[in-house]
């Protein structure tokens, strides 16, 4: 028999109930497999949506979300929080009521405000509640490049980098999917300061849930005890061959492959 006293790393991740299986929570829970971690997980919505875009979103309540967090911390030793889709100012005021109470634990947090195919998944309310009571408790921030610009309100990436940092958070890595360059150049800041770029060949697809792998496979590391920005630079490689080796379900979006270190050509 092997051994029974093995344990795996615990990440948490609040994320959103995505039915087409290529976001949201599934994304996290394939992810953290796929860096062999154990998967927990609060749902903070509920969703109708397929591989092109959100149609419904409908927010968990703040009672429940909070219920379910302590339920599981009463019980497990989490390694480390990732919070995905929040959907509404309450859910983020719920989340940050559960973080204030674990300050040590790391936070990942990817600040989904907009689906893939440009369903509107914020307002002001709730990036106003992300910037002032999530951002100072965040370990590494993963916007996009829109997403930077709306929390911070500048439009160049350098000042939104600089501003994130000031508003609380140890790391921010802005990814360059959605600018119109002939390669992605992802920025870490960190320090008051841009700390690195690292540069990636744009792929030729559209993807659905990559935000959600690379923010994820951030919290995995962190919580097999890399610092973050090892962390930031081995998840940025898993991210884009997951993206590489992405197949397509749907009449829509791609789907990370989050398994293709496992997988042999056929």
């Amino acid at each position: 028999m092997k051994n029974m006293t093995h344990t795996r790393p615990v990440v948490l991740s609040f994320s959103g109930h995505d039915p087409c299986g290529g976001a949201g929570v599934q994304a996290d829970i394939e992810t953290l497999v796929s860096h062999q971690c154990h998967s927990a997980s609060v749902i903070t919505a509920l969703t109708e949506q397929d591989t092109s875009n959100v149609k419904k979103l409908i927010p968990q309540t703040p009672e429940a979300i909070i219920s379910q967090a302590n339920t599981l911390l009463d019980d497990l030793q989490v390694n480390a929080f990732k919070i995905g889709l929040i959907g509404h100012h309450e859910t983020a005021i719920a989340i940050y009521a559960i973080l204030k109470q674990y300050p040590n634990i790391p936070v990942i947090l990817d600040p989904v405000l907009a689906a893939g195919g440009g369903t509107e998944l914020s307002n002001e309310r709730l990036i106003a509640t992300i910037v002032d009571l999530l951002l100072p408790c965040t370990t590494v921030l993963t916007p996009n490049s829109e997403e930077a610009r709306k929390l911070s309100g500048f439009d160049d990436l350098n000042d939104c980098g600089l501003a994130l940092l000031e508003k609380g958070c140890d790391y921010v890595l802005i990814t360059g999917t959605h600018e119109s360059t002939p390669v992605v150049s992802n920025q870490l800041f960190h320090d008051n300061r841009c700390w690195d770029t690292v540069t990636w060949d744009r792929l030729p697809g559209s993807y659905h849930g990559s935000g959600c792998t690379l923010a994820t496979s951030i919290a995995a590391l962190i919580a097999h005890g890399l610092e973050p920005v090892q962390a930031v630079m081995e998840a940025q490689e898993y991210t884009w061959n997951s993206l590489q080796a992405a197949y397509q379900p749907g009449k829509g979006q791609y789907i990370p492959n989050r398994f293709f270190w496992m997988e042999d050509d056929i």
